[in-house]
Formats: structure tokens, sequence, C-alpha cells
């Protein structure tokens, strides 16, 4: 079943379009990424899902049509996104931003039990509980975000380009937590990723994006298999 549907999806930024009418859906418990070159639309489609761009389309969450809501009712139904470039709040501690993270969660739940959980994957989160967030690495700035997406208990978690800018080391880090976070709790993620051997190794399902339009998709070991996705990004 699908948790998140996009039917002929256009989107910009002014008079310029960017996304030209894409379609594409994420499946519930599934983790589908998104992969493209740089300016390809794939940011675009993200804050799309979010309401950070007015789009027109289509644009549904579990079966429910979200297309031009504004992005805290759309965070309120579940839906968390971890943008390109963190976000987090340089002058907050730790603890702070991840406090943010769960004030627009629609069960209350046990807010400590998820703090409890975020770092349980992230101890170094726990280890700098009191830091100002803007004094972390690029690595624990990476986890934070993520962290304070999973305060929200989400049911679709979005994230933009996880792996960038971090050493090999920590990018194996970030996606075996993401592993765990999918693999033990069933969530679903779509995923804008650069790095697409890494990412097709750790997604059911891909999509290529081309200039604002869709230009292959399919499951992943597919997509992988493509011949002109292994020149154009694979690299073999």
């Amino acid at each position: 079943m699908a948790l998140l549907e996009i039917e002929d999806l256009h989107a910009g930024y002014g008079p310029v379009e960017v996304l030209h009418g894409i379609s594409l859906h994420v499946d519930e418990g599934q983790t589908v990424a998104l992969l493209g070159a740089n300016g390809a639309g794939k940011t675009t489609t993200l804050r799309a899902i979010c309401g950070m761009v007015k789009p027109r389309g289509r644009v549904a969450f579990e079966g429910q049509e979200i297309c031009g809501r504004p992005p805290e009712k759309i965070v309120k139904l579940g839906v968390a996104h971890v943008p390109e470039g963190r976000g987090t709040f340089p002058t907050l501690s730790v603890d702070e931003n991840l406090r943010l993270g769960a004030y627009a969660r629609k069960n209350g739940g046990d807010l400590q039990a998820t703090m409890r959980r975020v770092f349980d994957l992230f101890p170094r989160l726990e280890e700098r509980r009191t830091q100002q967030a803007g004094t972390l690495s690029g690595g624990e700035q990476q986890m934070l975000a993520v962290g304070r997406a999973m305060m929200l208990n989400p049911r679709l978690l979005l994230l933009d380009e996880p792996s960038l800018g971090l050493a090999p080391v920590v990018t194996r880090e970030m996606f075996a937590a993401l592993r765990r976070i999918r693999d033990e709790e069933g969530l679903t993620m779509f995923v804008v990723e650069q790095n697409a051997n890494l990412v097709l190794e750790f997604a059911h399902a891909a999509y290529v994006m081309e200039t604002g339009e869709i230009a292959l998709s399919g499951d992943a070991e597919t997509v992988k298999n493509d011949e002109n996705m292994r020149k154009a990004y694979l690299g073999y």
C-alpha cells in the first residue's frame, strides 16, 4: 500500500518550473531512493511534499490530499523532513534541539522514551547533550538532524543528502543507524542521495530524475543494473 503518492507534480520558484509533471509512490515500510544530478529537481521534490514550495498536481499521504497545505499541517500528519544542510538550531543545545523536534508530534507518547531511543541510535548525542549544536562536528550535526526528526515519531522520513560532507566512516555509521530505524520500527523513508552505490544497497526501490522529470524507476537492483544508470552515476 502506498503511503505517499505523487501524480503529475509541478513545482518551482517564481516563474521557473523545476518539476515537470513527475509521478511516483512510496509504499509503507519501504525505503525509496531519489537519484539524479545536481539541479535535477530532487530537493524541490521533497520541498513540494512538505509544502515549502507551492506545488500543482496531486500529493497524497495515507490517501489524504496534502498538496498546497502549509508545512506545519503536513508535519502534524507525521511527515518529518531532514533538509540538506541539516537545519539544526546552532545556538541551542543538543537536548533543546531534540525537544523542539517533538513539538508537533500527533500522539504525545513518552517523550523520554523517544529521546532514549535517539541516544541509543546515536550515543555521541547523549555525550554532547548540553553542548551547543553549532559546536558539533558535521557528522554529529547530521546525527542531531535525524534524531530531531525521529522525535516527531514520524510515519514518513524525508532525507535530503544524508551523507553530504561526511567522512566515509561517519557515512557508514549514519546508514547503519537508518537501517536500524527502518528494520526495527518499519519506518517508511524517501531518500535523496548523491552516493548512488550506497543508497541502492540500502533502498528497496529507486527513481532517477533528469531535468525535472523521472527518467528511470524500478526496484533498486533493476535500477542499479541499468546500463545508462551504471555509466552516468555508478562509474562502471
